[in-house]
Order: structure tokens, then C-alpha cells, then sequence
């Protein structure tokens, strides 16, 4: 089959843009999106308070200029004649600004810059000694002084928001490879296993990884789905030699007899019939249980509910096995309390006989079995118990899977689904089946349904 090349394209893109170079990217995204918000409000309001800093200090030094100017100023016959403005004239220097000091007629008194009174940026401030305006300082400021000294202050704030910037996205780019390594890591672990499950590894796990709880659960699960998955399969493969074995001895019972009666080595005798239809209906209880357990799996088993008294019924089943008990040598003993559920009651007679027929093929001879039917709380509890072989605790996780036989069962016939069955009639009455055992000393199966309201 050729491949198309653009869907290699998108497929190369698709690896290089892999969740860890997602994550990373992410990750740089937000710390430059935070750092360049906080940089942006930093220089905003940084600039606006570097400016009313910078014109209060022109402020004052206006009002300095001004009160020197007055200072200066003989009130006397002289007036500015005499007056010695040059520590205003070395203090305007030093700020940055330029000014004049003109006298009450608008004539230079003293003069920084020739000119500065005729600039279109100069400011007019009157100077007064006592309530008399004696003339009048014009300053104008440069690029020097306050405003060089503001405007390396902006600068420096600008450089030092950016090498910030700057440093959280490193900082982030390297949070972010961490934190990516440590999340796709078993990811990619997990991925590795899928593809060798799927090249036909099926005992291939991700194991224990160092990853977050949710990464953790998601490759436990995957581990236990595969061990399930290795479980069902090999259920299968007993399932096959299971049925071949179940199917072998009536078939070649059949086969033999019918053989014989073409030949004419036998007569068709009711004896002879009656034996061959024996192994028919064996035939049949075992396509039935196959179809009843693929009903309640597929849940379109049908019910045909009703009031049914369990102890009642439960009577019923066990006389109908009394013989089978006898010829055994197991005694059965009842205690039955009447109670009610609502069931269908062939359905429930079979999950009864399922039990009981469990019951006695582990059961050896001189064993006993008990059933008990009663009511608890809201709920109707039948317990079926026996003092045989027992089922060890590696298996009893196992006992209502489809067609599992444990390690007890090699000499005794069936195919395993008569407990899978029995689970699935429980759950379509919305009850539940549980074990207890111990090797060697019987089990105990417990069947709760709800109870009836009467």
C-alpha cells in the first residue's frame, strides 16, 4: 500500500509538535504573557510617577530660583544694581535649567543663555518682595539635569522589566522541560507497550513509573487491562478444549450407538434408545447453558418476573436433587425462613440448582451441605455452604469468570460457566454473588436479592 505524502507530512508535524513540546511552549507562553503584563504595568505606572517626581523637583527648584532671586534684590535705592544672583545662576546649572531674571521693566538683570526669555517652552514666574512684584524669573529646562535623570531612570526600569522577562521565560523553558520530561515520559512508556501488545507481545507492561497520581492510575489500569486481557485469552484456549472434552463423550456415545444399530450389532431396544437420547439431552443442557450465559452477558436476557417465596422455591430445588445428595452420601440441611423477592422463578430455580450441583461435585462423600434462605434489612440472603475441598485465595477472584476451572476441577466434569451463569441471573435481578472459602475446609456461596414488598 503507498502512503500519501502529505499524510506523512502532518504525521512528521504531528512528532514534532508532541505533548512535550506543547507542554514546554505552554509553559513559556504564560510566563511571557504574565512577565509582559506586569513589564507593561510596571513601565506605565513607573514612567507616570517618574514624571510627577520629576515635576515637583521642577517645582521646587523653581521656587528655590525665585526665593534666591528675591534675596538678592536690594530694597533699597540700588534694587537688582547690586543684587548677586550667581549661586541662582549655579544652582539652575546643576538642574538642567536655563533661566533670566528680568527686572520689573522687562530688562535682563542677569542672564544664563542669551535668549532664554524669548523661548517658546520658557516659564514666567513673578518675583515678589514683600507685596511687590519686583521683576520676574523666565526658566526654561533642558535635556540635562531632572529630565536626563528621569529619563535614566525610565531606561533603566525598561532594561531591568525586559532581563526579567527574559529570565522567566528561561526559567519557565527550563521549569517546563522538567515538568514535561516527567509527565510524556510515561506516557511514552504506556504508548511503547500498546505497540508491542499490538505487535503481538502480550506479556509486555509499563510498570512502576514516577509520574503524577493520575498518570499512575491510567498505567496501573492499562497493566491490570492487559493481565486481564492475557486471563481472557487464555480462558478461551481452555474454552476450546473444555468443550471438545464435554462434547467428545456424548458425541462418540451417539456416534458408537448409531454405528451399532446400522450395522446391526444392537437392536433398537428402549434400553438402547433411552441411553442415546440421555446423551442428546446432554447435548442440549450444555447448548442451553452456552445460550443463557450469552444472554446475560449481552443483558437481553429475558425475565419473567414475579413474587416469588426463595425458601419456597428453595424447598423445591433441593427435593428435586435429594436423590443425587443420597446417592453421594452428603447430607443437605435446610433452614429456611420465608421471604420474598421478585424474580423470575425458573431463573432463580437455576441459580438454586447451579449451587447445589457445585456443591456436590466438591463435596466427597460423608460431607455435608447446608442452605439457608432469610431476610435481611431490605434484602432476602441465600447461602449455599459445603465442607468440601475449598477454593484457595489466589482463585476466588476467579470462580464466576467465563469458563475457568480451578486447579481442583481436572477430575470433574463440566465446562466452568455454571458459576459464570449463576453470576450473570444475579445480576439480572439486580442482587449480588459473593465467596468465602478456606483450602480444605468448604465454601460458602451468598446470593443477596432485594426483598419484595408485601
Amino acid at each position: 500500500m503507498n502512503s500519501n505524502p502529505a499524510d506523512e507530512a502532518r504525521a512528521n508535524t504531528g512528532d514534532r509538535w508532541s505533548i512535550r513540546w506543547r507542554l514546554a511552549l505552554a509553559f513559556v507562553l504564560v510566563a511571557a504573557l504574565s512577565v509582559g503584563l506586569v513589564a507593561t504595568l510596571a513601565v506605565i505606572l513607573g514612567e507616570r510617577d517618574l514624571s510627577t517626581l520629576a515635576q515637583q523637583r521642577r517645582d521646587d527648584l523653581t521656587r528655590s530660583l525665585v526665593a534666591d532671586a528675591a534675596s538678592g534684590y536690594n530694597t533699597g535705592a540700588p534694587g537688582w544694581s547690586d543684587a548677586d544672583l550667581q549661586p541662582a545662576l549655579v544652582l539652575a546649572g546643576h538642574n538642567g535649567a536655563e533661566i533670566v531674571v528680568l527686572d520689573a521693566h522687562d530688562r535682563a538683570v542677569v542672564s544664563s543663555r542669551a535668549g532664554v526669555d524669548r523661548a517658546p517652552d520658557a516659564q514666567r514666574h513673578p518675583i515678589k518682595v514683600g507685596n511687590q512684584t519686583v521683576g520676574t524669573l523666565v526658566i526654561r529646562f533642558n535635556s540635562r539635569g531632572i529630565d536626563a535623570s528621569a529619563h535614566h531612570l525610565q531606561t533603566t526600569l525598561l532594561f531591568a522589566v525586559l532581563a526579567a522577562a527574559g529570565v522567566a521565560c528561561l526559567l519557565a523553558l527550563a521549569v517546563a522541560a522538567i515538568a514535561s520530561r516527567r509527565l510524556t515520559g510515561p506516557l511514552s512508556r504506556l504508548i511503547s507497550t500498546v505497540r508491542a501488545i499490538g505487535a503481538g507481545d502480550r506479556n509486555a507492561r509499563v510498570g512502576s513509573v514516577d509520574a503524577p497520581g493520575e498518570i499512575r492510575e491510567l498505567t496501573t489500569s492499562f497493566d491490570a487491562m492487559a493481565d486481564d486481557l492475557v486471563r481472557q485469552e487464555q480462558l478461551r484456549r481452555n474454552l476450546v478444549a473444555d468443550v471438545a472434552h464435554e462434547l467428545r463423550t456424548p458425541v462418540a456415545v451417539l456416534q458408537a450407538g448409531c454405528e451399532a444399530l446400522i450395522d446391526g450389532v444392537t437392536k433398537p431396544t428402549p434400553e438402547e434408545l433411552a441411553s442415546l437420547h440421555e446423551e442428546v439431552i446432554r447435548l442440549a443442557r450444555l447448548v442451553d447453558d452456552f445460550q443463557i450465559l450469552a444472554a446475560a452477558d449481552a443483558a437481553a436476557l429475558h425475565l419473567t418476573t414475579a413474587v416469588v417465596d426463595l425458601a419456597e422455591l428453595t424447598q423445591t430445588a433441593t427435593d428435586a436433587l435429594a436423590r443425587r445428595f443420597e446417592t453421594a452420601q452428603i447430607t443437605l440441611r435446610r433452614s429456611l425462613q420465608p421471604a420474598s423477592v421478585i424474580g423470575d422463578p425458573d431463573r432463580l430455580r437455576q441459580v438454586l440448582l447451579n449451587l447445589l450441583t457445585n456443591a456436590v461435585k466438591f463435596t466427597p462423600a460423608g460431607g455435608f451441605v447446608d442452605v439457608s434462605v432469610h431476610a435481611e434489612d431490605e434484602s432476602v440472603v441465600l447461602a449455599v455452604s459445603d465442607t468440601g475441598i475449598g477454593i484457595d485465595e489466589a482463585s476466588l477472584v476467579q470462580v464466576f469468570d467465563r469458563f475457568w476451572r480451578g486447579p481442583n476441577a481436572s477430575g470433574v466434569t463440566g465446562t466452568g460457566i455454571g458459576l459464570s451463569i449463576v453470576a450473570g441471573l444475579v445480576q439480572a435481578h439486580h442482587g449480588t454473588v459473593s465467596v468465602n472459602s478456606t483450602p480444605g475446609a468448604g465454601a460458602t456461596f451468598t446470593v443477596t436479592l432485594p426483598a419484595a414488598d408485601v
